[in-house]
């Protein structure tokens, strides 16, 4: 599938009775925006390569850590990632995420059931990792 059929495909769709409003991001690389209904506050972002449709939502960033819990909090973020479903936690640049990959030969009911776990495991961390921030 790619970005344009999935633009498409996501913008008039529900999906587990949520909504899905998608905005393309121009950059380099095609990037939709995608913001689940009842979880807005953490947009999910989505790329398509030859390999894989990549979708990550932003948790927080490294200046807003508590520098003195640290490694309590990656110690806690490696035992959260495993029973977390159909996500795992990562970092990219100062960025915490949380990130799922598919196959780029999904359908859309896969794509969308993985866009409303992903933006709804991003609340609960963030419910999570509150004590954590500075």
């Amino acid at each position: 599938m790619d970005i344009q059929t999935l633009t498409l495909a996501l913008g008039d769709s529900t999906h587990a009775g949520r909504r899905f409003d998608v905005m393309p991001i121009t950059g380099d690389e095609p990037v939709l925006q995608v913001t689940v209904s009842g979880a807005e506050e953490t947009p999910v972002y989505l790329t398509v390569t030859d390999t894989q449709i990549l979708c990550l939502a932003y948790l927080f960033d490294e200046q807003e850590l508590n520098p003195e819990r640290l490694n309590e909090l990656h110690e806690n973020m490696l035992r959260l990632s495993v029973p977390m479903p159909l996500s795992s936690l990562g970092k990219t640049g100062d960025h915490y995420v949380v990130y799922g990959a598919l196959s780029p030969t999904s359908g859309a009911a896969e794509i969308m059931q993985e866009l409303v776990t992903l933006a709804e495991n991003a609340i609960d961390l963030l419910q999570t990792f509150e004590d954590y921030l500075a």
